[in-house]
């Protein structure tokens, strides 16, 4: 890793300087169906001429700007020509409803708005009216009655960069950045208030660890609004590594073999849906092929990362790597060795399987207020554990509190909820530990989480479940998609399950039956018992406690859009408790 100091995050574009990564590919993105590539010089050009732009155009230090925008060079401009002029970033993302973009707006008062263009206006454009602080909007691609992106950038009319030079210094480490608001899922959203300290002292060390399997280029398609994705793309940069932009998650498939990345951040859900993909695949082939497939699986189900599984286990999985995982690395583009998970907890199953076909999964975890990364694996050896989130991240640290929470404290704890003392003094105490809300404990070196805190639920008999847990075991079944668990004050656990159809359809066929599609499905009794000895089977290997002794079948599809699932496809247990009520009582209407 190159040694310069970095103390505030567009110190990184001094790194672009260097005479290798001056005329060399920095950053590319998709206009139109064509790549646009950026050198290094071209980046550092552009962000200059932003920022002397958006100081013409009356924002200074302080003021807010917010960003709605698909994933895109564009992004890191914006950002890094509003960091070095003390501007502050507010991230936002585009499914969030009416009433939180008119909240976010008003109570950060932004002054400027970017958009990616006329589809993601047109979820503001009512709202935008009733902000009284802003000034304008500016549009990536070309929209009527918005200033647009050439319009801007001809704007700063001086080649003149001592007045930025001045304004880059007055720049300091525990300034404010960037204001990220957390899904208002209990209430209005807050503001989360991260300082260029927090955020580098984090992208510092997440560096520190890819410098142990390094890259040279990646892809970045979790929405940059969201911070495990911003502070992946800021290691990258900081790393040296070429970042290839997915503006859309429909094709990312098509990005994948186009720009043959080395590593890539993704969500659980991501990679269950990719998994999901490959298996439909397998059980579509036949004889030989369809047998090795699954043979090769199972032999995956078993892998122990960096662990010694003896001479007949390493040389069954060289053929395995060699007849069906080869594929999967060619369906990845050939170059992809290696994925950082975070966001939720990854099926143990999952990982096992990713790291025998030779694609080593990292998970992290941590908080938006936390910059994010409090714990990730690594890749040392012994530096992963399957079920845990890996070794606290250097510079921070961590203890388990008596009731189990997970309380963390380091240079990535944000500064504080903007205008909000009063709930930055219930996360973060008088010791300056965040109480992040998640249960978990230590097991040696590595973090394992066990659910959150609030999400726990007591039965009527006051044995406590951990619903997260009892989801993933669920969904490790090829039948089930999704589940929610429930059975808070009730004396006896059940859950909510989302079939998968596409194996259901693939199932019938095998047994000679007519696929009803999902609606009458949910409703067959050979499919409903076929699911059951599914569950059964699970809750051998769960306590008496989380075992699920009744479940109903649900023909609906969760979405970010329709509000079951969070930008970072988490469960939105309210929403769904309330969605189901009347399910969920016919469940309990009878006793077990």
């Amino acid at each position: 890793m190159n040694t310069m100091t970095i103390t505030r995050i567009f110190d990184v574009l001094d790194l672009y300087n260097n005479p290798e990564r001056y005329n060399s590919l920095a950053l590319a993105g998709k206009r139109k169906g064509k790549w646009i590539e950026y050198s290094g010089k071209e980046y550092i050009q552009t962000v200059n001429r932003l920022s002397l732009a958006l100081l013409a155009s009356g924002i200074g230090k302080g003021d807010k700007v917010a960003t709605i925008l698909k994933n895109c060079p564009e992004w890191n401009f914006i950002d890094m020509a509003l960091l070095q002029i003390g501007a502050v970033q507010v991230p936002v993302y585009p499914t969030i409803s009416d009433s939180n973009y008119a909240f976010i707006f008003t109570d950060a008062e932004v002054k400027m708005i970017f958009v990616s263009d006329e589809v993601i206006y047109g979820r503001i454009k009512d709202v935008v009216a009733e902000v009284p602080s802003l000034e304008g909007i500016v549009s990536i691609e070309a929209v009527d009655g918005l200033i647009h992106w050439d319009e801007l950038m001809n704007k700063s009319g001086t080649n003149d960069f001592s007045l930025l030079n001045d304004m880059k210094k007055a720049v300091l480490e525990n300034d404010l950045a960037t204001l990220i608001y957390t899904s208002g899922t209990t209430g209005t959203p807050k503001g989360v208030m991260l300082s260029h300290r927090n955020l580098v002292s984090n992208f510092e060390a997440a560096c520190s660890i890819i410098e142990q399997n390094p890259i040279t280029r990646a892809l970045s398609f979790l929405p940059l609004c969201h911070v495990l994705e911003r502070i992946m793309n800021y290691t990258y940069q900081r790393h040296g590594a070429v970042i290839y932009y997915c503006d859309n998650l429909e094709q990312i498939g098509d990005y994948i073999r186009e720009t043959q990345p080395e590593m890539f951040a993704a969500v659980p859900r991501v990679l269950e849906k990719t998994y999901e993909k490959i298996v439909a695949k397998g059980r579509a082939l036949t004889g030989v092929k369809k047998m090795l497939f699954f043979w090769a699986l199972n032999l995956g189900e078993q892998f122990e990362p960096w662990g010694n599984q003896g001479w007949w286990y390493n040389f069954r999985l060289a053929i395995a790597r060699k007849l069906i995982f080869s594929k999967w690395h060619a369906a990845f583009g050939g170059r992809l060795n290696s994925i950082v998970s975070g966001g939720a907890s990854l099926q143990e199953r999952l990982a096992r399987v990713f790291w025998a076909a030779g694609f080593k999964v990292i998970e992290g975890y941590g908080l938006t207020e936390t910059s994010p990364v409090i714990a990730v694996g690594n890749f040392l050896p012994d530096g992963v554990k399957v079920g845990t989130v890996g070794p606290v991240l250097p510079g921070v640290e961590v203890r388990i509190a008596e009731d189990g929470e997970i309380l963390s404290r380091g240079p990535n704890t944000m500064l504080g909820y903007y205008k909000r003392p009063d709930l930055t003094a219930e996360i973060i105490d008088s010791e300056g530990w965040v109480h992040t809300g998640d249960i978990g404990r230590l097991e040696g070196k590595f973090l394992r989480i066990t659910d959150r805190k609030k999400e726990i639920f007591k039965t009527s008999g006051g044995k406590y479940v951990a619903p997260q847990q009892v989801e993933n075991h669920l969904k490790e079944s090829s039948f089930i998609e999704n589940a929610l668990v429930v059975g808070d004050g009730k004396n006896f656990t059940a859950a909510i399950l989302m079939p998968n159809f596409l194996h259901i359809e693939s199932w019938c066929r095998v047994k000679g039956m007519q696929y009803p599609g999902p609606k009458e499905a949910i409703k067959n009794e050979v499919i409903i018992n076929r699911i059951q000895r599914e569950v059964d089977h699970i809750n051998l290997s769960l306590d008496q406690v989380e075992q699920v002794k009744k479940f109903r079948l649900i023909a609906d599809s969760w979405s970010i859009e329709s509000g079951e699932l969070s930008p970072t496809m988490k469960l939105k247990r309210k929403f769904l408790t309330r969605k189901y009520a009347l399910l969920i009582e016919q469940i309990y209407a009878t006793n077990y």
